[in-house]
């Protein structure tokens, strides 16, 4: 079951890095909708993962997700 989860994110400035944190989320859950706003610093995920793992993938790419 697949849940919306927004997160706000440091230290994302350009198209790399929502090409990465995309990425990094459908490399778990390749069915996962994601939308990342640069402007609003946040990232919302439709997802069967758990807003904890979501969160993690993301710090792994090198941001800060609160």
């Amino acid at each position: 079951m697949s849940e919306t989860i927004t997160l706000a994110v440091r230290g994302m400035s350009c198209a790399h890095c929502v090409r990465a944190v995309t990425e990094a989320i459908r490399a778990e859950d390749p069915a996962a909708e994601v939308a990342v706003s640069l402007e609003a610093g946040q990232v919302t995920a439709r997802t069967r993962l758990p807003r904890a793992r979501v969160a993690a993938l993301i710090a792994a790419e090198g941001y800060e997700a609160l």
